[in-house]
């Protein structure tokens, strides 16, 4: 009778089932968003983007995020609304924004297609191609970021005290997986700039996948609640999301100093990683298939890794201990980039290691600081402050890079713009610090076991 009223979270096999639906939408989304950066070189020969423009199409998917802040409304709507509700809505705009950007990529469209001419009204320094993809990359990013908050409070009500960590670093390990797929596959679709079209459909194609994924979870979703729904009736009304909510957040100084790490530390990655192939052909030598396998060991080493350290972390905690070794090794990464020759297969494998940690370790430190019904709330809060970084510093390296490249170069010099990565990695180093600090001071337990009640 015990098992026949046991809730479906309690079951392993569910739980394991829901992690790698909600983990394919992530690989889907993450295959997207970085099936661009082995694009590169395509992209400014067909529509004669510049490298600031580049940079602009980059960052372009932080815009809603950063300053219409709707990471952190789409957070409070979802304390508010639920996970059904709130994914399907910000999954449905990452897929319409994965299917315009292709648009604007499209045969089809350069060749006058529907909106072409509108677009060519205005602007002219930017071409319709370019302005229908950045319309795409807003709705893109729109949802995409939304979609990553609802994933995690989904990890955080199917695994909370049952391997959370773990499961963190699993739903890591599928956006990484996304990510080497993106590096590997990218560059064989666009077939020398032969199919760019195709390699950017076949992109939007998995997005939209990844909505038909996530309704088969809403199936499970419903049917948990209607198991929980007596337990939940009895939330009291002090307990439910109030907007004072966001300034007692902002008033925790280690919640500030884990958000500050996260803007820093992802700063010096995922942008890194949109310049990473084109580094990797100008510095070294490589074609564009050998930079992005070249690029595809990052998340080759985070989908090993970030699940063994979330492991680790569920058993023996000291998470603010790596999110300092990981930031320390990310600064020294970005320096060896910028001022030596060493064989970039050694620090970007470190870099995969850097990258594994830090997230395994930051992400599940969360439910140490904030209440579960706030949880949707503080994780939007930390991907609006995680995605003024996406947008600001792909502008700032392809500006670097123009302003220090005068003349379009044969050989671009990326020394400049390595450095401005390291400066981050520092940062984030200093924030990683006052954060152990100020855990050690409050007594919040981010150092402890996430197997363990604090």
């Amino acid at each position: 009778m015990n098992k026949l009223n046991k809730a479906l979270n309690e079951s392993a096999f569910a739980r394991w089932s829901v992690l790698i639906l909600v983990g394919f939408v992530l690989s889907a989304n993450y295959y997207f968003y970085d099936a661009f950066s082995t694009l590169k070189g395509t992209l400014m020969s067909e529509f004669s983007f510049t490298n600031t423009q580049y940079g602009m199409f980059v960052s372009f998917y932080s815009i809603p995020n950063t300053f219409l802040l709707m990471a952190v409304i789409g957070g409070i709507i979802l304390d508010r609304f639920g996970i059904r509700r709130t994914g399907f809505s910000f999954v449905f705009c990452m897929a319409l924004g994965a299917l315009l950007t292709a648009y604007g990529a499209s045969y089809y469209y350069s060749n006058g297609g529907l909106g072409f001419a509108t677009m060519g009204s205005f602007l002219p320094n930017y071409s319709p191609q370019l302005k229908m993809m950045l319309l795409g990359r807003f709705f893109y990013g729109l949802g995409a970021e939304t979609s990553i908050v609802v994933i995690s409070k989904i990890l955080v009500k199917w695994f909370k005290g049952r391997n959370l960590a773990l499961a963190f670093g699993l739903k890591v390990g599928f956006g990484r997986l996304g990510t080497f797929a993106a590096l590997q596959l990218s560059p064989i679709l666009n077939n020398g700039g032969q199919s760019l079209s195709t390699a950017i459909w076949f992109a939007a194609f998995l997005v939209f996948t990844g909505l038909l994924v996530f309704i088969v979870y809403m199936l499970l979703d419903a049917k948990l609640d209607k198991q929980i729904m007596p337990v939940k009736a009895k939330i009291k009304d002090e307990d439910k999301f109030k907007f004072s909510d966001i300034g007692r957040l902002l008033g925790n100084r280690a919640f500030l100093f884990i958000a500050l790490l996260c803007v820093t530390f992802y700063s010096a990655v995922f942008p890194f990683m949109a310049f990473a192939p084109d580094l990797f052909v100008n510095k070294y030598g490589l074609t564009d298939v050998a930079s992005g396998r070249m690029t595809s060991l990052l998340p080759l080493a985070t989908l090993i890794c970030t699940p063994l350290f979330g492991f680790l972390i569920d058993k023996y905690g000291r998470s603010a201990s790596a999110m300092i070794f990981g930031s320390m090794t990310l600064f020294l990464i970005h320096i060896s980039f910028a001022l030596t020759n060493i064989s970039p297969y050694i620090p970007m494998i470190m870099l995969g290691i850097a990258f594994s940690l830090v997230p395994a370790a930051m992400w599940p430190s969360m439910v140490r600081l904030v209440d579960e019904n706030k949880i949707g709330t503080a994780y939007g809060m930390m991907y609006s402050i995680q995605n003024l970084g996406l947008w600001g510093f792909p502008l700032i390296a392809g500006w670097l890079l123009d302003y220090t490249n005068p003349g379009n170069p044969s050989v671009l010099n990326y020394t400049p713009t390595m450095l401005m990565f390291a400066t981050l990695g520092l940062l984030g180093l200093f924030f990683a610090f006052m954060l152990k600090y100020t855990d050690k001071k409050r007594g919040f337990g981010v150092e402890l076991p996430l197997n363990t009640s604090k």
